[in-house]
């Protein structure tokens, strides 16, 4: 959290928009087959014969969407491409390449972006993709980054958020509210820094939430795992939004209701401890907080047996006629309409208090 005043600062001025591009991007290492010309031409060209072809894209903005008083440069450019490539997972595709867009004001230095640039290269490698191309700009507000993500899947693998049928189970991946609580961790020490700048904060005891906040990753293993497993998603989302939004979507798109289940929601213990230090509600976080990066998605209730002993899956619900509405079974047994929230709507709810 605490600069380095004597870090080298060379000026973007020295270098042309074209020299820029060249000087960010010699790092980049082709290994995809589909890429038939990469960075250098007026577009790039890629070739996936007979699959289908995927593209999202994402725009991140300092101030909205990250704060670098605690987000490192490396780890924004990391996670920049798992929020795309993640889309491009909850198609049950595989990402193949990105495209990176940025626009930096001149309070930053070449290193700055070669230390972004280096998180992104990280992630390319991690998870095996090309960049292929992008743009690069001025900006007067900070720093703009967009990355464009391409994958591919066979026309048969393809799973949209509107399959789901009624008595579909919903699964999820991992665990969920851990990126939200780690936000609020790296928040409250960042106010603790302006009051007083000698502190070092102790993120320890707190630090499987900060790196899911700070460094999330995509879930490229799913798809595989339910290949293996013989199970067919017939619906699925990534959650980037909040439990509670994201299953909405679903239903919305899929023509269902829901019914969700507050003693299955997956909670790692971290995240528990520390809603009970914040005094916050941990299924409130769970269902509302986002930007966990796991997936949702929906299965036939006869693949149960095969998904309700693996680690990696939870089952917290089922999908149900569209005119029972979507609800949050709690533990006491009562169904209460679930909401999409967000964010704010936590941290109002906590001043209500």
């Amino acid at each position: 959290m605490i600069e380095d005043k004597n870090q080298q600062r060379t000026k973007l001025s020295q270098f042309g928009e074209f020299g820029l591009v060249e000087h960010l991007t010699k790092q980049f290492e082709i290994t995809q087959d589909t890429t038939f010309k990469s960075i250098g031409d007026d577009a790039a060209v890629l070739d996936f014969k007979d699959e289908k072809v995927l593209v999202t894209t994402d725009i991140m903005v300092e101030g909205v969407h990250f704060d670098l008083a605690y987000m490192p440069l490396k780890h924004l450019g990391y996670k920049a491409v798992v929020v795309n490539i993640s889309d491009i997972v909850a198609m049950n595709g595989t990402p193949s390449q990105i495209t990176v867009g940025v626009a930096v004001s001149n309070r930053f230095p070449m290193e700055a972006l070669e230390e972004l640039f280096e998180g992104i290269n990280q992630a390319a490698k991690f998870y095996n993709i090309d960049v292929v191309g992008g743009d690069t700009t001025s900006s007067q507000t900070g720093l703009i980054l967009s990355i464009t993500a391409i994958g591919h899947a066979a026309e048969a693998d393809l799973t949209y958020r509107s399959g789901a049928g009624e008595k579909d189970l919903i699964v999820v991946t991992g665990d969920l509210g851990a990126a939200f609580m780690g936000l609020r961790v790296l928040d409250r020490e960042k106010q603790v820094y302006l009051v007083n700048p000698n502190s070092q904060p102790d993120l320890e005891p707190y630090s499987y939430l900060v790196e899911r906040q700070l460094k999330p990753e995509a879930r490229t293993d799913i798809k595989k795992l339910l290949k293996d497993l013989e199970v067919v998603p017939t619906s699925m989302i990534d959650l980037s939004d909040g439990l509670a939004s994201d299953v909405m979507h679903l239903c919305k798109q899929s023509g269902t209701g829901c019914s969700i289940y507050e003693d299955k929601l997956p909670l790692d213990p971290q995240l528990i401890n520390v809603c009970e230090e914040f005094n916050v509600n941990s299924t409130t976080i769970a269902l509302s907080g986002g930007e966990d990066y796991e997936l949702m998605f929906t299965i036939r209730m006869e693949d149960f047996e095969k998904v309700k002993h693996n680690p990696h899956l939870s089952v917290i619900g089922h999908m149900t006629d569209a005119n029972a509405g979507m609800n949050l079974i709690t533990r006491g047994n009562h169904s209460i309409p679930l909401k999409a929230r967000g964010w704010d709507a936590i941290s109002e709810d906590e001043d209500a208090e």
